[in-house]
């Protein structure tokens, strides 16, 4: 089995508010269908116990999206069984750190696959739970929109139908840390501009980046440029700024 893994871009991302140290959002996530991962499940030369994952990463496996949603996984005797004697294996496209939703996409994706492989007959509502647990913006890549506005901490997800736009990133070679992102934000930047946020969810994606500045429409793009000012040597007049950074992409 073998599955694409896709990118995602924030057409604008607004902060509306603060809850339990988390940070409310109003965004439209859009899937870029030219940038993806592909995860595959192919077989051990020896079945054994051990949960084999193999790609590029960033990080060490145990701190891997797919190997945390493999652990919550593991309680169905199916998947533990199926990967004694499959591996998994990424091939990588998509930048880390880079707002893109890399890590998510690939969670969100693993988990469809074992739903389908394995016969689990998850819940669209119970592959939701599993996948929130993880990470943020794992509910938009289970459900597998094109295009949505996103609420809450990511995990409210309503299909925005639109004309696709042909999307293009570039990802300058800077790492931007979300946390630190978001710190900056609250400390330096904090304002919500829900009136702005509502007329944004009203509006189809090209008319949003035909009306507004990168300035309006990312509430982190200020933030990230405070932190990392060499971001400012990549930036062009009609680039505009996805999720916590690096990414920059243009229609």
């Amino acid at each position: 089995m073998i599955r694409k893994s896709y990118a995602k871009i924030n057409i604008f991302l607004k902060i509306v508010g603060i809850k339990d140290d988390y940070h409310l959002l109003a965004s439209r996530f859009v899937k870029v269908k030219n940038l993806y991962d592909t995860i595959s499940f192919e077989k051990k030369s020896l079945p054994n116990d051990e949960f084999i994952l193999e790609g590029r990463f960033g990080c060490e496996t145990k701190r891997n999206t797919i190997y945390k949603i493999y652990k919550e996984l593991k309680k169905f005797w199916e998947v533990e069984e199926f990967f004694k004697t499959y591996k998994v294996v990424v091939e990588k496209n998509i930048p880390e750190f880079a707002g893109l939703g890399g890590g998510s996409s690939n969670c969100a994706t693993f988990l469809n696959m074992c739903n389908e492989i394995c016969s689990l007959n998850l819940s669209l509502e119970k592959k939701i739970e599993i996948g929130k647990s993880i990470g943020s913006d794992v509910a938009f890549f289970i459900y597998g929109y094109d295009s949505a506005n996103v609420f809450g901490v990511g995990e409210i997800v309503k299909e925005f139908k639109e004309e696709a736009l042909d999307i293009k990133t570039f990802t300058p070679p800077i790492e931007c840390s979300t946390p630190l992102v978001y710190k900056e934000f609250r400390k330096n930047f904090l304002n919500f501009d829900r009136g702005l946020a509502n007329k944004l969810l009203k509006l189809n994606s090209k008319e949003i980046l035909r009306k507004y500045k990168k300035e309006q429409l990312n509430d982190l793009f200020l933030p990230a440029l405070k932190l990392y000012p060499k971001l400012k040597e990549y930036i062009k007049e009609n680039y505009f700024f996805s999720g916590s950074g690096s990414t920059l992409f243009w229609y």
